[in-house]
């Protein structure tokens, strides 16, 4: 396992992840990481423990995040099984992770262009930052797809990615010298038909404690 929340590239790519050509940010997916199976058995947890979503620091835009949101339990089967494959996968010590988050938008709902990371000097930084640091690699699975929109864009690439199930997307939050990426900006875009549900795992620079 690799300590402090982080892997590599070589490691990702090593097992079979492809990298998102760009300069900017480390980017990569990985198609069918998750079985049809496993990804209906977190839905349904998801849609047992759905609740408004919110944002770390309030910007003033009550329709920023429309979503639904949920924290997923370990001792759930299918949730502790998605934990052996993230670090089976990743090499990153659980102890780094925060749980798993599931998310659910309906036609309508998005999550407007935002970073993962907290910003240096926000509202919320040391609320959020002080005992587990930053966050340094998002680790996100599509759970079903979307019938229209609902993509992920990353504005600094130019590039959507679309809702398909069991496919993996990761991201370096940071630069090379340990300080934040804006590149990672990206865009949970509007659901026009049909529902997305994805699940989120971020970790952090040191153990989660929380």
């Amino acid at each position: 396992m690799i300590g402090s929340g982080h892997t590599s590239i070589e490691r990702l790519a090593g097992r079979g992840m492809q990298r998102v050509p760009s300069s900017q940010l480390e980017l990569l997916q990985l198609r069918g990481f998750l079985s049809p199976a496993h990804c209906a058995a977190l839905i349904r947890l998801i849609d047992a423990r759905r609740r408004p979503s919110t944002i770390a620091d309030p910007n003033g835009d009550d329709y920023f995040r429309t979503s639904e949101t949920c924290d997923l339990d370990v001792a759930d089967t299918p949730v502790a099984e998605l934990e052996e494959k993230l670090a089976a996968l990743n090499g990153i010590d659980a102890a780094f992770g925060e749980p798993v988050q599931g998310q659910r938008y309906a036609p309508g709902q998005e999550f407007k262009p935002h970073t993962d990371y907290f910003e240096p000097g926000g509202a919320d930084y040391d609320r959020f930052c002080s005992i587990a640091g930053q966050r340094t690699w998002t680790f996100m699975v599509y759970l079903d797809e979307v019938e229209a929109g609902g993509g992920t864009r990353f504005k600094a690439l130019g590039k959507i990615v679309q809702p398909e199930v069991g496919k993996l997307l990761c991201w370096n939050n940071r630069l090379p010298d340990g300080g934040v990426n804006p590149a990672t900006l990206h865009h949970g875009m509007k659901v026009r038909k049909g529902t997305k549900y994805i699940i989120t795992k971020w970790y952090r620079e040191r153990e989660w404690g929380w």
